[in-house]
């Protein structure tokens, strides 16, 4: 009897990071087990970039016309993927590296969810989305925020680290397109990765809106361990902040409007606690700007999280504004 192998297209954006992405791919070309198909979006469109993606055998690559940040290129690679005819994908960005046996790690989970669908359970009543866990470049445990609170429209900044280390699997309602791993009918009923956020919360809110569709669980195995340090600053025993640009910081801001847009459609936006939200979202970027030691010119950084929550308003007022399921339709597979 043949082995389960899990159909896993692994879909990757970078920009400008070439020894990075030539690092994660040397680490996926050396899996025993690989995934069916690897998608690289450069949001360059670098020659050094598709040369190290001819070397590796990529078997998509994708050179975007303009930057179109991790939103855009996530977008579009889980479109090509998905028109490509995988099961499974795999999103992660370029500075990670894929530890050995990662794909028998996931087939442990995704078995139970290929099993279900081919016997005709809907993907609402079996785990369409899996966040496995992921270590630090020092192999300590990687802490990510899995808990969005819809409530406060933000990550629960207190969601246990211990608790998930602790369980075998946790029940989540948010993602990170770093390790998110994605099942094709999950992404038939939540569309794509909305672009508009082109970078920030659009990992969160696509999961959230996943989590409308299907069940979605972190597990407590690791697959990836990143491979760029960053200078942080500790909160507590596991959380950090790490330094923001001024385009971060704008992003950081402005995608309250969407996350805003996305609440009222599912029917959770509480305008009172969204707005606490918001101060919370503030209070956090000007402790990363007066506190952390950044040395960004405060009153530019200051006129970006104003310019964003000014745009932010503008959006969550947009009579016209649509899901990007209706803005973006699903691409036609292959024959």
């Amino acid at each position: 009897m043949q082995a389960y192998i899990p159909d896993i297209a692994i879909v990757i954006t970078t920009y400008k990071r070439q020894e990075l992405l030539r690092g994660l791919l040397q680490s996926i070309r050396e899996l025993e087990v690989g995934p069916a198909a690897i998608v690289v979006v450069d949001n360059e469109k670098s020659s050094e970039t598709e040369a190290i993606a001819a070397q590796f055998s990529v078997e998509r690559y994708v050179a975007m016309e303009n930057n179109t940040g991790g939103a855009g290129g996530f977008s579009r690679g889980v479109a090509e993927a998905y028109q490509m005819g995988h099961k499974w994908f795999w999103l992660m960005d370029d500075d990670v590296a894929v530890l050995p046996n990662a794909i028998e790690e996931l087939a442990k989970w995704t078995l139970k969810t290929d099993t279900d669908l081919a016997n005709g359970i809907p993907i609402s009543q079996t785990v369409g989305a899996f966040q496995p866990a992921r270590r630090n470049y020092d192999s300590s445990f990687f802490y990510w925020q899995y808990k969005f609170s819809t409530k406060f429209g933000m990550q629960n900044p207190l969601a246990s680290a211990k608790h998930v280390q602790s369980q075998p699997s946790t029940p989540i309602n948010c993602l990170c397109f770093e390790g998110g791993l994605v099942h094709r009918r999950a992404v038939e009923e939540a569309g794509l990765p909305d672009a508009r956020f082109f970078i920030y919360a659009d990992d969160t809110i696509y999961g959230y809106v996943l989590s409308q569709y299907t069940k979605m669980l972190f597990i407590n195995d690791y697959t990836l361990i990143r491979t760029r340090t960053m200078q942080t600053m500790r909160v507590g025993s596991a959380r950090k902040l790490t330094p923001a640009s001024d385009m971060s910081r704008y992003y950081i801001m402005r995608n309250r409007g969407y996350m805003a847009n996305y609440l009222k459609l599912y029917r959770q936006y509480n305008p009172l606690f969204f707005k606490l939200g918001t101060a919370y979202t503030l209070a956090k970027e000007l402790v990363r700007l007066f506190v952390s030691g950044s040395t960004a010119d405060k009153r530019s950084s200051l006129r970006e999280l104003r310019r964003g929550m000014r745009d932010s308003r503008a959006i969550k007022h947009d009579a016209q504004w649509h899901p990007y399921s209706k803005v973006c339709s699903l691409p036609h597979t292959e024959a």
